[in-house]
């Protein structure tokens, strides 16, 4: 991994990263979710569902726990709180079909 190189975003905000990732920690942090699940998860786990356009319950509801593993940036920590959430308006996620 390179050394963290200073950058700066759109906003202005000055922050280091060793990555080429764009994002500013600064502006994420001060994002707030569309939907208020998405308030649950880490930055990367939210990112994954909004780029997937998976915004509601509902939505999430139409996935199995494998093809949410699948997305870039959705880690093992965040399908508990998801199937938490989504049990609590009675709803579950998609049946894995073999």
């Amino acid at each position: 991994m390179s050394s963290p190189r200073l950058k700066i975003c759109q906003n202005g905000h000055r922050f280091y990263k060793s990555s080429d990732c764009p994002v500013c920690p600064i502006c994420e942090k001060e994002r707030i979710p569309e939907s208020e699940f998405l308030f649950i998860l880490s930055a990367p786990a939210r990112r994954a569902l909004e780029n997937k356009g998976i915004n509601t319950l509902e939505k999430l509801a139409e996935y199995t726990e494998p093809e949410l593993m699948a997305l870039h940036g959705f880690g093992k920590s965040s399908l508990p709180k998801l199937q938490d959430a989504i049990k609590k308006v009675g709803l579950s996620l998609k049946n894995n079909i073999s």
